[in-house]
């Protein structure tokens, strides 16, 4: 079956912090976020464009309603195409902000339709829309963890996500469900139904420190896990900065106290 979208070569390099490479033939182009560009070689031409990233022509209106789609989901008004001008096959590397794994899909595989978290879109094959999907449901989007709005994938091409820490995938059985921290989840096929629960109990609601709700993935459908949010990341950082009241500890200086006064941080 051929496609519409521009089929696309890739290599992932790397473990922890990794990078895909993506192998351009003459005249083929990927699409990517803001800020996940790495380098490229001669011959691959970098534009910005404003909208949806499609790749059909589309009047201004359409693209103005593209682009705030996208700030609607936390994402730049932008985004960024390299196409391949040379005669031969040319690469350009993408990487993701933050240690992870980059997850390669093709949306063929999944009824042609993703819904992803709204910072986990690296980049994808011209000829992918990038849209919004709406929780239908009011507590899923005010205390979901992503709220509202999460992100759309919709063609026949590749696309490429960034899941923090490492991943795990679920297969959903017809009616069974699966409990996710709201932070923990990456991507799911469009017929996972997707609600909260509450964790419930007085000490686990006060003390668990898991946060209040739950996510609840019911199949069937196929899901994506990552180990370790972003956001976590940054919160366990923030919380052990010195600056923010964190301790010196288990860092293995006997200096201790005495480092931070020696260093300006006391």
């Amino acid at each position: 079956m051929s496609r519409t979208s521009h089929e696309l070569d890739h290599r992932i390099v790397g473990d922890d912090m990794q990078c895909v490479e993506i192998t351009l033939d003459p005249q083929e182009t990927v699409l990517a976020e803001a800020g996940a560009f790495m380098m490229m070689d001669e011959g691959i031409e970098m534009k910005t464009i404003f909208g949806s990233g499609n790749g059909e022509e589309q009047s201004f209106l359409n693209k103005l309603w593209g682009a705030g789609k996208r700030v609607l989901t936390g994402e730049s008004l932008f985004m960024t195409t390299y196409t391949n001008t040379a005669h031969e096959r040319r690469t350009v590397w993408f990487a993701g902000a933050f240690p992870g794994k980059i997850i390669p899909l093709d949306l063929r595989d999944y009824g042609q339709r993703l819904i992803c978290q709204k910072d986990s879109f690296l980049c994808a094959a011209k000829g992918v829309n990038i849209g919004i999907a709406f929780q239908r449901k009011l507590g899923t989007g005010l205390f979901g963890g992503e709220g509202f709005i999460m992100q759309k994938l919709e063609g026949d091409g590749q696309v490429y996500v960034m899941a923090g820490g490492t991943t795990v995938q679920k297969e959903l059985r017809a009616g069974e469900t699966l409990r996710v921290d709201t932070g923990c989840l990456v991507a799911l096929t469009s017929n996972v139904d997707y609600d909260i629960q509450f964790v419930g109990g007085i000490k686990n609601t006060l003390f668990g420190g898991e946060g209040l709700f739950f996510a609840t993935l019911r199949g069937p459908g196929h899901v994506w896990i990552q180990s370790l949010p972003f956001s976590r990341l940054a919160d366990n950082i923030i919380s052990a900065s010195p600056k923010a009241g964190g301790s010196r500890k288990g860092e293995g200086s006997i200096l201790g106290g005495l480092g931070g006064l020696l260093d300006g941080d006391n």
